[in-house]
């Protein structure tokens, strides 16, 4: 699976931004086929950051959520910077 097909969209909401200011994290829609090392590939390759973990989530709306915490060295505003979110 590509990159930009395991990665929809990220999540902007008060939650999201709440995670990154505390956790480092940030909120991914993602294929449901993904798997999790497929996402943290993606999203190291995409961003040239550094992923510790991924957790997902599948909400009561059939979307596949991943939660992408980040590594020190890679502060998660500088992503969603990036990405628009800020």
């Amino acid at each position: 699976m590509e990159q930009h097909e395991v990665i929809k969209y990220p999540l902007s909401t008060e939650k999201s931004i709440r995670l990154m200011e505390s956790e480092n994290k940030l909120i991914f829609v993602v294929d449901m086929r993904a798997e999790k090392r497929e996402i943290k590939e993606a999203v190291e390759k995409m961003f040239k950051v550094k992923v510790d973990k991924v957790n997902t989530h599948i909400n009561n709306k059939g979307e596949k959520r991943a939660y992408v915490k980040f590594a020190a060295e890679s502060p998660a505003i500088d992503v969603a910077t990036q990405l628009g979110l800020i």
